[in-house]
């Protein structure tokens, strides 16, 4: 795939990423993109297909492509290349797969577990592409949290979405604390029920945000850049469906990005 042509794969899939990848250093932007891609067709392993089976058969091909198998593929072969070139490191993609395997499973169980799964996927993604960036080792827990909370902000944002392919990442315990259950979500994900839930989830997104604002390196901003949108999106109530981008979100990280400050 060439560079263009990643780009509009993640343009296409991951328009948030997409846009605040613009704001990191042209010479290491293509790597940041093909890391988006990659996250996309983990996101995708399990959204593809109803056996969780083969969930788990499409996360093992894509490690055996971290652990060195080189296939042509339109996002495998740039992640390769990556890899080889020593600007990815492994062991944070496997980190990422092994964190995608919660969403094989018929639910999640503990809201622990739960926080397990969205440390390790989107935290894990934006640790990743610290390092990509050429962060220091210091600063990866703080863009865990960052990252971490989009996560938060878009498991609360797609809990509808979701449901309507008969799905629910929520964890069992905190819905049976509110007296509900992954089918009673999946019926009615919109039920007023719903929402102490989901602002419950989200309260640990905000407490994240609270505790890793500030200002980032220049080199590495890109990477944090996605939690000025979770900030914005862990303040409305969940919506029934994901709502599209608006120009606030545009300028909110174009503003974040000028004073280098998430």
């Amino acid at each position: 795939m060439s560079d263009d042509a990643l780009l509009l794969f993640v343009r296409r899939h991951d328009p948030d990423r997409f846009f605040t990848a613009l704001f990191a250093p042209a010479e290491r932007r293509g790597t940041l993109l093909a890391l988006y891609a990659f996250n996309h067709e983990l996101a995708r392993a399990r959204e593809a297909t109803n056996e969780p089976a083969l969930a788990l058969i499409r996360l093992q091909w894509w490690r055996e492509v971290v652990e060195g198998a080189r296939r042509r593929h339109e996002v495998a072969t740039p992640l390769g290349a990556a890899l080889d070139a020593g600007a990815l490191h492994a062991p944070d993609l496997l980190a990422m797969i092994a964190a995608r395997e919660a969403e094989a499973e018929p639910s999640i169980p503990t809201r622990a577990a739960w926080e397990g799964y969205v440390q390790g996927a989107a935290g894990g993604l934006a640790v990743a592409a610290g390092r990509a960036l050429g962060a220091e080792a210091a600063l990866l827990p703080r863009l865990s949290d960052l990252g971490t909370a989009y996560g938060v902000a878009g498991q609360v944002r797609s809990v509808a979405l979701l449901a309507r392919y008969g799905r629910c990442l929520l964890p069992e315990d905190v819905l049976a604390a509110h007296r509900l259950s992954v089918h009673d979500v999946m019926a009615k994900p919109d039920a007023p029920a719903v929402r102490p839930v989901l602002a419950e989830l989200a309260s640990w997104g905000r407490e994240l945000l609270r505790r890793s604002e500030g200002k980032l390196p220049r080199a590495v901003l890109a990477a944090g850049l996605p939690a000025v949108l979770a900030r914005r999106d862990l303040r409305r109530p969940a919506p029934a469906s994901p709502l599209p981008r608006g120009l606030g979100d545009r300028l909110a990280v174009l503003a974040a990005a000028a004073v280098g400050r998430v």
